[in-house]
């Protein structure tokens, strides 16, 4: 540990190549190769490994792993603070790897780009499937839905687990993996596919009142940090209905740009006006202020945002916590014992608590498991109001945002369109490169 420090990511390649009897020859070219493709620019290729930022240190980790080409490569949640360029190099990069891949990853595209099995651990057991995250997703639930439905023939039942398997098949990108496993599922019989045990959170966010169609006007709006611009001469107009992808290059300035907008912050130079039929909830990055009298259960806890008596009532905030999965004695939970994913499924229900009409989550997939994302993700599809967010997970920007803003120093992206058509746009990419200069 203590050379590896000392060395410098390249340094730590070549030392990598000797050991697995690589030739010698190709090994520093390979390496900054790996390391130009995960983010490391080349600048940065003889740094020392201790001068490193932590995001940094854990690319040319990856790196490391990925180089040789090992015969079984193990990865622990390897999208963590990689940009979306990066991931989608690595998912290509897995898709098309001949070798064995076991990772553990919350991001669902990752897991769809990469994955030909799932395993799932639930309750002490270990159940293998075929397919990607999506595939054992959609099928349990449809077998989950089938269970209730006891009138429903046997026969029909299982005509319409092939059918959905064979509409799945056949959509299918072109990697290695992808089509191993579209041979894979095509195989699979119907018995397999059994209703998944998990629990998904009721995440509904109602609203009290409709907005008028005056929501946010953003006019000149600038911060900077010790760090330097974070963002410069912002304007925005906000439609009623929007649902946007707030993204930035520096995840500072996404939080100051939310803090600024939901009141808690000055900025350097602008304004900004709320619509007056507006209400806000907002979810922000560090919740901690919000945890910081440990005497309180949970019940206790979230009466405090309760809006009417009826919701002050044991009952209620009891029943409402048990559908957020906090039930009987978890209710009861101190505050200040909570996980990190336990305080944003409390944050989520202050904000459902408070019915607004205009939602605003800095990065709230974070800490939360794959079945509070899933519940998230169609709660946010399905909300009738108006959206702003931010995150790492491609799969929830994809398939909520229809507007992608990106914030940089010198002003502000703003495209009505997907999340993958604004991250293929070429003219895009080429104002990316200008905006961030």
């Amino acid at each position: 540990m203590r050379s590896s420090i000392k060395s410098s990511a390249l340094r730590l390649f070549t030392a990598a190549c000797l050991l697995l009897t690589l030739p010698f020859a190709h090994a520093d070219s390979d390496a900054a190769a790996m390391l130009s493709n995960l983010g490391i620019k080349e600048e940065h290729h003889y740094t020392l490994m201790s001068e490193l930022d932590g995001k940094q240190k854990v690319r040319v980790l990856i790196a490391q792993a990925l180089f040789g080409n090992p015969d079984v490569l193990i990865m622990d949640e390897p999208t963590n603070d990689l940009d979306f360029e990066t991931i989608a190099w690595l998912e290509n990069f897995l898709a098309n790897f001949d070798n064995t891949v076991i990772v553990v990853s919350h991001d669902r595209h990752f897991l769809d780009a990469v994955c030909t099995h799932i395993s799932d651990i639930d309750f002490g057991k270990i159940n293998h499937f075929s397919g990607n995250y999506t595939f054992w997703y959609e099928s349990s639930q449809l077998a989950a839905k089938q269970r209730a439905q006891q009138n429903k023939k046997a026969e029909d039942k299982k005509k319409e687990l092939e059918d959905f398997i064979r509409r799945f098949s056949a959509n299918v990108a072109k990697s290695k993996q992808a089509t191993s496993r579209k041979k894979m599922i095509e195989k699979l019989n119907v018995d397999e596919i059994k209703p998944s045990s998990r629990r998904y959170p009721a995440i509904i966010f109602k609203s009290e009142r409709e907005a008028g169609d005056q929501i946010l006007n953003i006019e000149g709006l600038s911060k900077t940090s010790s760090d330097g611009i974070l963002f410069n001469n912002i304007n925005i107009n906000l439609n009623k209905g929007d649902k946007i992808a707030v993204i930035s290059k520096n995840s500072k300035a996404i939080s100051a740009f939310y803090e600024i907008i939901a009141g808690s912050e000055k900025p350097d130079t602008g304004k900004f006006n709320w619509g007056v039929t507006t209400t806000q909830s907002y979810l922000p990055l560090d919740n901690s202020s919000f945890f910081q009298d440990g005497n309180l259960n949970l019940v206790d806890w979230l009466r405090q945002y309760a809006q009417t008596e009826e919701e002050r009532e044991e009952v209620f905030l009891r029943g409402f916590l048990g559908k957020m999965i906090f039930s009987g004695e978890e209710a009861l939970k101190k505050s200040n014992v909570l996980s990190g994913g336990e305080k944003v499924r409390c944050m989520l229900s202050r904000m459902m608590m408070k019915r607004a009409n205009i939602l605003i989550l800095d990065e709230p997939t974070n800490h939360l498991d794959l079945e509070s994302i899933q519940a998230l993700n169609n709660s946010l599809i399905n909300f009738p109001g108006t959206v702003l967010f931010s995150t790492h997970d491609h799969e929830f920007a994809q398939t909520v945002a229809d507007r992608i803003i990106e914030i940089t120093p010198n002003g502000v992206i703003d495209r009505e369109s997907s999340f993958d058509e604004y991250l293929t746009d070429s003219k895009v990419k080429e104002l990316r490169e200008k905006m961030y200069q």
